[in-house]
């Protein structure tokens, strides 16, 4: 039904322009009592095996919504009804900006992905912390909140930028995430160097424990697939070096090359970042390199191209604890989360694993 409901409407629309109708829909539904217990109950069902203890926090399940769909904080609770475990906010930068010109989102249809320049669109990290402190929860996801670069910020002022947003937001974060991979930001991929990202993430390590004394908040770093091989071990090194809880791997990739790409090539060149199922293989790759080198010491968030049950179950295997969709959502709609979940209820009721968690980087494992 929804596959007929996108081709015949959502299709047609400008996909910023579907984006905010079906987000609209989404939040009324969730602000209907009746309506909204229903749909929590035909999409979101829990399954008991699938419970997930991350980042010293507790979880329906692994599954949770990738930031940039709900980039203001303004929906939580509506994807939580949808069956999202975790709803991750933003960007949300420092000072509020309105991204870049329109147009700046494009589907791929037949490669069932998106490039974005959306360019860090939100309200700045002062009205999003307002909105969180008043916000009156109906369903409880954990709440991430991943934080960017002001565009205007000069690049050796950015540490101070990041800082500011991470003593407004860390009071109402389950967890923060530094996102220095969007490529639609000049300058922000500088930062993941680990010559800049070593005192970047100090400085907002030690603003979000002087703000919140009473609990850590867990501290991620988000990184992108365009990284050589080299620079992702260097970041997993120094996300241990310095007490990181986690690395969310992996953010939208620039390259078009080698992904037999089928859509248009006037949109393949459109600019910006590409997500979604081309996505799936590099993402993939990144994680296994990352918890080969890191284990079972830090979280690792799988990200990128996951469609199904199988890719979660997939990233799982390759050692990642959460992983996260958005791209996938599009194309496949309100009962994504639910299939996502059964999917994975049913694999691990198949495999050798007793709990979720043993299956955790089990296939990394068995070639180390």
């Amino acid at each position: 039904m929804y596959k007929i409901f996108f081709r015949l409407v959502f299709k047609r629309l400008d996909p910023e322009q579907a984006h905010h109708l079906a987000f609209r829909w989404i939040r009324l539904a969730a602000r209907v009592p009746v309506l909204r217990t229903f749909l929590a109950a035909a999409l979101a069902p829990r399954h008991k095996e699938l419970r997930t203890e991350a980042l010293g926090l507790r979880m329906h399940g692994p599954f949770g919504l990738a930031a940039g769909f709900d980039k203001n904080a303004v929906g939580i609770d509506g994807m939580a009804m949808l069956g999202f475990d975790h709803v991750e906010i933003g960007t949300v930068t420092g000072e509020p900006q309105p991204g870049n010109p329109k147009q700046r989102l494009f589907r791929l249809v037949k490669d069932r992905a998106l490039i974005n320049r959306m360019g860090f669109n939100n309200d700045g990290s002062l009205r999003v912390a307002a909105r969180l402190a008043s916000r009156t929860p109906v369903f409880k996801p954990v709440v991430g909140v991943n934080i960017g670069k002001t565009k205007v910020v000069p690049e050796e002022e950015a540490v101070a930028d990041y800082v500011k947003s991470a003593e407004r937001l860390a009071p109402y974060a389950d967890y923060l995430v530094v996102n220095v991979s969007s490529p639609n930001t000049p300058g922000l991929r500088n930062l993941q160097a680990t010559e800049a990202l070593r005192p970047l993430l100090s400085a907002v390590r030690e603003a979000a424990d002087r703000i919140v004394s009473a609990r850590r908040v867990p501290l991620l770093v988000k990184i992108a697939p365009d990284l050589a091989d080299e620079d992702v071990d260097a970041v997993a090194d120094l996300a241990v070096e310095l007490g990181l809880d986690g690395i969310i791997a992996t953010n939208t990739t620039i390259a078009r090359d080698g992904l037999g790409l089928k859509s248009d090539p006037t949109l393949v060149e459109e600019t910006g970042g590409l997500s979604g199922a081309p996505l799936k293989e590099r993402s993939l790759e990144v994680l296994r390199r990352l918890y080969a080198r890191v284990g079972d010491r830090i979280t690792l968030v799988g990200v990128g191209g996951i469609e199904n049950a199988e890719d979660a179950w997939q990233r799982i295997l390759a050692g990642a604890t959460l992983v996260q969709g958005y791209s996938a959502f599009i194309y496949e709609g309100p009962f994504w989360g639910r299939s996502i979940h059964k999917g994975l209820a049913a694999r691990l009721a198949t495999s050798p694993y007793a709990t979720l968690a043993d299956a955790v980087g089990a296939d990394v494992r068995k070639t180390a």
